[in-house]
Parts: structure tokens; sequence; C-alpha cells
């Protein structure tokens, strides 16, 4: 699994995208299996696209063809395997299963694009929110999410294609 030009390969030591290296942050368990929910490791695999969703009181960036979506004031992300709804994108005040707020402070989820592990079919407790995103502080490690600077994201996500893929590999 080494990747094409137009995909986004990701290792222990950082990224490689159209040619360009980046420095990247992987999960505190490293690249790997995914042994299930909260195990902080990123998945080895090739991966799609799914979906961006955008803070836009914060950012806007030219996006390329692809669908980007808002990331709205009570919008969360399932991660409780006894949800119906695991590993999906929901809106709500006050949302009685374990998740992740989208809206946050610290502008690590200014810019989110989903992955599509574990999705669309969804094994609850295999794994949720395997997404890119904006690094905390550099290299610091994630909970099995790819994050990157917010420059160096923009920049991958401004120059998607549909020939893209997410490549994880150790």
């Amino acid at each position: 699994m080494t990747g094409q030009f137009d995909d986004l390969v990701v290792t222990d030591f950082g990224a490689r995208f159209q040619g360009r290296h980046i420095a990247c942050a992987v999960g505190r368990g490293g690249i790997g299996a995914k042994g299930g929910e909260g195990d902080g490791v990123t998945p080895v695999g090739s991966f799609r696209l799914m979906q961006v969703l955008v803070r836009p009181d914060r950012i806007t960036f030219d996006h390329g063809d692809y669908p980007v979506g808002d990331v709205g004031l009570f919008d969360v992300w399932s991660d409780d395997p006894a949800d119906l709804s695991y590993n999906s994108l929901q809106t709500s005040q006050s949302y009685p299963f374990s998740h992740e707020r989208l809206r946050r402070g610290d502008g690590m989820y200014d810019v989110i694009g989903v992955l599509d592990f574990n999705l669309p079919a969804v094994t609850p407790g295999k794994g949720s929110a395997i997404f890119l995103h904006i690094w905390r502080k550099p290299r610091h490690p994630t909970a099995g999410c790819v994050a990157f600077d917010q420059g160096d994201l923009i920049h991958i996500l401004s120059r998607w294609t549909d020939r893209s893929r997410v490549v994880i590999r150790n």
C-alpha cells in the first residue's frame, strides 16, 4: 500500500501528499490494527474522504468539487456503541449518549475530514470518528485521528481530487 500521487499517505514519520512532505500527528496508540472504541490507534488501511465539515465563522477555503457542510452549534459525533446512531453526526443540545462535541473553543475541529473507517456500514464498538483535523500542537498524539497544522490541512483539502484516498500504513 504505497499510494498514488493524489493520495495522502500517512505513516508514523509524517505524511506525503502530491509530492509534499507534511508533519502530522497520529493516535497515542500509534498506527495499527484498530482494536475498538477508545484504543487510541490510528487504523491501517486505505480510506475515502466521506465529507468535510467546516466552521464557516472561522475558516473559508476553496474546496474544489466535493461538498462541504457547516459545523453547527449543537453538532456532535456519537461514539457510544450502545447508541443506534453510533459513529454518525447528530445535532442535539443535550445528546443522551457519549459523544464528541464538534464545535470547540480550541479550533481543533474548525476543519474536519470524515474518513470512511467503519462507514457507511457501522459495527458498534469497532471505532468511530476517524477524522483529519487540526492538531492541538505539533505532533501531539490524537485519540486515533490524523491531525495537521491548520495551513497544511487546508492545503491538502484544497487540492483533494476524486482519485485521492487516505492511505495509512506503518
